[in-house]
């Protein structure tokens, strides 16, 4: 009888426990169907840059990732240290050179040159050799240049010789000269063998017989003594 009881109470106890082990192994297995909703809090943190973000939420910025190669160059940087002037096209740089390059000879600061197309002019004929008669970029004589530059600088046609030219001009005194005047050379007034342009500071361009296309100063002492006025234009 006792024993019957025994047996009973162990089935039972055994019963017990295996329905409690089934419940928990349904629900381990019953797990990944719920819904699992994640809750984020509303708190802010500081991302790069001072942005403030929020968790749980997408944050855009206009900010432009910077790049070396897209950066614009200063327009205000100097040219080789000569100038703060923004270079804007070919024709300035070249300007700039021929100005460097023509102030020492004329010995004037760079910016009492102010006539360009007067310097390309320069700088074209320079060092063409000097024959009678020439009125080519290979050889010129001194009333050729002149005739060539009044025109294609000052836009003003003059007549062919030195002599000429002397007489179609008015009669300056060489304290009055200024810059594109013609100034002329002889042995008389009557005789005017030799013309060249008045530039500055004393200095004149002209065809010489020796050395071509150059330029040379009033006090020279070979022209000095040849010297016999100054002529101007009307334009």
């Amino acid at each position: 009888m006792k024993l019957n009881f025994y047996i009973t109470i162990l089935v039972s106890f055994i019963l017990f426990t295996s329905c409690k082990s089934v419940r928990n192994i349904t629900n381990r297995d019953n797990s990944g169907s719920e819904v699992v909703v994640k809750k984020y809090g509303t708190e802010k943190r500081e991302f790069i840059n001072g942005i403030q973000v929020t968790l749980g939420t997408v944050t855009t910025t206009k900010q432009k990732t910077s790049s070396i190669t897209s950066a614009s160059p200063n327009k205000n940087l100097e040219l080789n240290g000569r100038s703060n002037t923004p270079i804007i096209s070919g024709d300035i740089e070249r300007a700039n050179l021929l100005q460097l390059k023509y102030s020492p000879i004329i010995n004037v600061p760079v910016t009492q040159l102010v006539n360009i197309m007067l310097l390309e002019q320069i700088d074209k004929w320079w060092g063409t050799k000097y024959c009678i008669g020439g009125n080519g970029e290979t050889c010129i004589d001194c009333s050729g240049f002149t005739h060539m530059m009044m025109k294609d600088v000052y836009n003003v046609n003059i007549l062919r010789t030195a002599q000429e030219q002397y007489n179609q001009s008015q009669r300056i005194e060489q304290e009055d000269l200024r810059e594109g005047d013609l100034v002329f050379f002889g042995h008389s007034y009557k005789s005017i063998s030799h013309v060249g342009i008045y530039l500055q500071n004393n200095k004149f361009v002209h065809a010489s017989t020796s050395v071509g296309v150059t330029i040379t100063d009033l006090n020279d002492k070979y022209w000095n003594p040849k010297f016999r006025g100054g002529g101007r234009i009307s334009q």
